[in-house]
Parts: C-alpha cells; structure tokens; sequence
C-alpha cells in the first residue's frame, strides 16, 4: 500500500452559499480535517448541509469562500479537468442508490473508473476488479449483470467500484440507508473491515445513530455549521 499522508482531508472556513436575491449559506464557515485510517459518521437533520459539505469535500462543487486541501495540497487553483482527475484517483463515493450500470456485470461495472482514467481496458484491472468483488464476498457473482444481483450484492459491489483506484478517501452517502438491517450490518462491518486493514479514511452520511455509534468520531452538522465533533469511547 502506498505511503499516504497523515492528512487527508482539510477544509478552512469553508462556505457554500446559494442565490442572488435571498443567500442561504448551506455551508457556513467549516472548519474541519480528517486524517489517514480515520471513520467518521456525519450527523444531522434534513436540510443542515450534509450533502453539500461532502459535494465540497468530493471535488464535485467548489466553496463560495474558504479552502478546500486534499492530501494537504489546496484545490483552489485546479481548473475543472484537474479536479475531475483528483477526485477519480484520490476520492471513492458510495451512495445510498448503488448507481451501478445495470447492463454491465459486478466486473465491468468495478472496472469501470480504471477506464475512464486510463481510457482503455487492460488486464490490470480486470484482475484489481476481480480482486475486490473477491475482497467484498461476490467471488462468484463477477458475471452477473447487476441488476441480476440483491440490494445488498449491489451495494458490496459498489463498494468495490468506490475502492478501485486504491484512494485514501471514501465518502459514503448513507451507504446502508435502502438496506434491510441484516444486510446493513454486513455492508457497514465490510466499510469497517476495508478501513482497518487498508488505512483508508472514511466519512459517512448516516441517520442511524446506532451506525454512528460503531464509528470512531461523530461530526453533527445544523444550520451549515459543525455544532459537535466527537470521539466514540
């Protein structure tokens, strides 16, 4: 594995606003960090700014004001085809709704962002691909179309997608949140198990304090503002 930066993830009063006439400040003035190997739940009610702070720590929307670091280098200056780069090698998603091709197998669909950033196929990464759905438990199911797979499959698949590139970071959109509980619980045990043996850090959007009490730290997010940063026992 890789030697990775003890920092992963910084954000310097960061703000998101939105609107001309009336502002709403989905952000309001972050401040935050998360270091290599930590897991983190993201807390709060509907509308306190969870989804736009992870779309600004994802790459995929930039700060009205403040700085964004990835790996302790600021993402100010990237033009939009540079962030497009980092957030493809340095970034996994997973999201509730798997997103996952529904014509393509487990495989193709987990070797999909090697190719869209090497622009062609090669044997490296039909064997990363192999290796992860092996690493996710669906060994056997690399030929199946996904939408041939259960929600729980689908969701160990995404997880594999998310984790094809080997980033440091994964940002998981309640990731167990359209699961039954038996199924949940072995989806967020794997993200635990990944996060363990690989140092990979996570940050997880969740309602489900019994999720977030399993996590290492709990961040609560009301009105755009971090109210609660805390470490589990």
């Amino acid at each position: 594995m890789a030697e990775r930066s003890a920092l992963v993830v910084r954000l310097e009063a960061v703000r998101k606003d939105y609107g001309d006439v009336v502002v709403t400040h989905a952000v309001d003035g972050v401040d935050f960090t998360l270091r290599a190997g930590e897991f983190a739940a993201l807390m709060g009610p509907s509308g306190s700014g969870k989804s736009t702070l992870l779309n600004l720590i994802g790459l995929l929307d930039r700060p009205t004001a403040g700085r964004v670091l990835l790996g302790g280098a600021d993402t100010a200056d990237l033009d939009d085809a540079a962030l497009t780069r980092r957030r493809a090698r340095e970034i996994g998603f997973v999201f509730q709704f798997h997103h996952l091709l529904p014509a393509f197998t487990a495989l193709e669909n987990v070797m999909l962002p090697g190719m869209a950033d090497r622009g062609r196929q090669d044997p490296s990464l039909r064997d990363r691909a192999t290796e992860l759905l092996r690493r996710v438990g669906l060994a056997d199911r690399l030929r199946h179309r996904s939408n041939a797979l259960s929600g729980g499959q689908q969701q160990r698949v995404a997880i594999a997608r998310a984790l094809a590139m080997d980033p440091p970071l994964v940002l998981a959109d309640e990731p167990t949140g359209n699961l039954d509980t038996g199924s949940a619980d072995e989806v967020f045990a794997l993200l635990r198990e990944i996060n363990r043996e690989r140092g990979t850090a996570f940050l997880v959007v969740t309602h489900d304090r019994r999720m977030a009490d399993r996590c290492d730290r709990i961040v609560e997010l009301v009105d755009g503002r971090i109210v609660a940063d805390s470490a589990n026992a």
